[in-house]
C-alpha cells in the first residue's frame, strides 16, 4: 500500500480552483478574530484568574500567545508556499504524504465539529438566560442536550441557531463573512467600551498579590488560556477564495492572533484591577465587573455582546470546516459528492449542509462536557505535525523564495513549538488520551476501507 504518496508541490500550487476568489487581508483578519475572540475573553479570563493565576494571568496570556505564535508562524509559511484550501490537511498531504494528511484532516474535523457544537450550546445558554429574564421559559426537556437526570433531552435553540448559521454560510463566503465582520466590529466596540470605562475605576491594590498561586499557577493559567487563542488556523482553510493568498493568508493569521493577544491582555489587566481576583469565578466576569462598579446598563450591553461573540465563532468555524471537508472530498478521501459547487453561489453547498446538520445533532442531543477536552489534544497534535512539517518543507524544497513568508530561526522555532505542544498534551488526563486514540483508530479504519482506494492519487 502506498500510504505516503504525496501531492507534488507544483500540483498543490496549481490545483483546479472552482471557488470564487473575493477575500482580502481585512476579511481574513476578521475571520480569524471571529473564530478566536469568543468565550475566551468573556469567560476564561475570570475563571482562570480566580482559580489559577490571579492578576498574573496577563503573564499566562503572554506565554500562551508566544506558544500559539510559534504555530502561527509555521502556518503562515505553509500558507505562503502552498496557497491552497484545506489548511493543515493540504500542507501535510504535500509534505508527509496521504496517510498523515488524512489523519490531520480527520483531527481537524473533530476539532471544528466539537467547537461548533459547544459554541452552539453556549449560545443557547446565554439566550435562555436572556429569555428567562423576560419571563419566557422553555420547557425543561427542550433547554439542553440529553441528560435525563436533569430532565433535559434536546437543545432546540442550539439546533436552530446551527441550522441558521449553516444557511448563511451556504449563501457565499462574502455574504457570510460580511455578517461576521459586522458582528466582530460590534464586539470590539463593546470590549473597547469595557476597557475605556473600566480603566478609570481600576484600584492597583487589587493587583496585589500579583501571583498568589506562584509560578505553578501562572503555568497552569497559560495551559488554560492557550485554548482561548485557537481558531486562527481557520484562516488557512480559506486560501482558495483569497485574491492574493501568498501574502494575504499569512497576514490574516498573524494579524488576527496579534490583535487578539492585545485584547486579552487589556481586558485581563482592567478586569483584575476592577474586581479582586477571588470574586471572578463567575460565568460572565466582564459583565460582572461592570455591575461591580455600578454600571448595570453597560453590563447588559456586554452580555448581548457575548451572545454576538459566540455567533461569530459559529460562523467562522462552520465556514472553515465546510472548506476543509470540500477539499478532502475533492481529493477522494471522503465521498466526492461533498466537493460539488453551487453554480450560483460558488460555495461547497453539500459539504456545508452536511457539516451544519452533524453540528446541529451534536449540539442538540449529545452532552459535550466530557468531550470538550478532546478539542484540546487534537489541536495540539495538529500543531506538532505542522511544526515538523516546516522542518521537512525546508529539507525538501529549501528556503522560501523572495516575497514568500519565512519562519525565522529554523529549526529552533519549530522545535520549540513541538516541545511546548507536547508538554501541554502531557498535562491532559488519561481519559482524554483514550478518546484521542479511539478517534484516531476510527479515522484509520475510514481511510483503509474507503479513502485509500477512492483517493484521486490512487486513480
Amino acid at each position: 500500500m502506498e500510504l505516503f504518496r504525496k501531492k507534488p508541490m507544483n500540483t498543490a500550487l496549481h490545483e483546479k480552483i472552482t471557488l470564487k476568489k473575493e477575500l482580502k487581508t481585512f476579511d481574513l483578519i476578521l475571520l480569524g478574530l471571529g473564530a478566536i475572540v469568543g468565550t475566551g475573553i468573556f469567560v476564561i479570563t475570570g475563571t482562570a484568574a480566580a482559580a489559577t493565576a490571579g492578576p498574573a494571568l496577563i503573564v499566562s496570556f503572554v506565554i500562551a500567545a508566544f506558544s500559539c505564535a510559534l504555530s502561527a508562524l509555521c502556518y503562515a509559511e505553509f500558507a505562503s508556499r502552498v496557497p491552497v484550501g484545506g489548511g493543515a490537511y493540504s500542507y501535510i498531504y504535500t509534505i508527509f504524504g496521504e496517510l498523515f494528511g488524512w489523519l490531520v484532516g480527520w483531527l481537524l474535523i473533530c476539532e471544528y465539529l466539537l467547537a461548533n457544537a459547544s459554541v452552539a450550546s453556549g449560545w443557547s445558554g446565554y439566550v435562555h438566560g436572556f429569555l428567562d429574564g423576560m419571563g419566557i421559559h422553555f420547557p425543561q426537556a427542550l433547554r439542553a442536550s440529553y441528560d435525563p437526570a436533569n430532565g433535559t433531552y434536546v437543545d432546540v435553540i442550539a439546533i436552530v441557531i446551527t441550522l441558521i448559521v449553516t444557511f448563511i454560510v451556504v449563501q457565499g463566503a462574502k455574504k457570510a463573512l460580511r455578517l461576521n465582520n459586522v458582528m466582530v466590529i460590534v464586539k470590539f466596540s463593546l470590549i473597547a467600551l469595557f476597557i475605556l470605562v473600566g480603566m478609570f475605576y481600576v484600584k492597583p491594590v487589587n493587583w496585589t498579590p500579583f501571583a498568589p498561586f506562584g509560578l505553578k499557577g501562572i503555568a497552569a493559567g497559560s495551559a488554560i488560556v492557550f485554548f482561548a487563542f485557537l481558531g486562527f488556523d481557520a484562516v488557512s482553510t480559506a486560501a482558495e477564495e483569497v485574491k492574493n493568498p501568498q501574502k494575504d493568508v499569512p497576514r490574516g493569521i498573524i494579524g488576527s492572533l496579534g490583535i487578539a493577544t492585545v485584547l486579552y491582555i487589556g481586558v485581563t489587566l482592567v478586569l483584575t484591577g476592577l474586581v479582586p481576583y477571588t470574586h471572578l469565578n463567575v460565568k460572565d466576569p466582564v459583565a460582572f465587573a461592570m455591575r461591580f462598579i455600578g454600571h448595570d446598563m453597560i453590563a447588559g450591553m456586554i452580555s448581548i455582546g457575548a451572545i454576538l461573540t459566540l455567533l461569530t465563532v459559529l460562523i467562522s468555524m462552520t465556514y472553515g470546516l465546510a472548506r476543509l471537508v470540500y477539499t478532502i472530498s475533492r481529493d477522494g478521501l471522503l465521498p466526492i459528492t461533498l466537493s460539488e459547487i453551487n453554480e450560483k453561489t460558488k460555495t461547497p453547498h453539500k459539504a456545508t449542509i452536511v457539516v451544519g446538520i452533524v453540528s446541529a445533532v451534536l449540539a442538540g442531543v449529545i452532552p459535550l462536557n466530557q468531550l470538550a477536552a478532546l478539542t484540546n489534544i487534537v489541536t495540539l497534535m495538529v500543531f506538532v505535525i505542522i511544526a515538523a512539517g516546516i522542518l521537512q518543507l525546508r529539507k525538501d524544497y529549501g528556503k522560501p523564495k523572495p516575497g514568500e513568508f519565512k519562519v525565522p530561526w529554523v529549526p529552533l522555532f519549530p522545535i520549540v513549538s513541538i516541545i511546548v505542544c507536547l508538554y501541554l498534551m502531557i498535562q491532559l488526563s488519561a481519559s482524554v488520551w483514550l478518546m484521542f486514540a479511539v478517534w484516531l483508530v476510527i479515522g484509520l479504519l475510514v481511510y483503509v476501507f474507503y479513502g485509500y482506494k477512492n483517493s484521486r492519487l490512487n486513480n
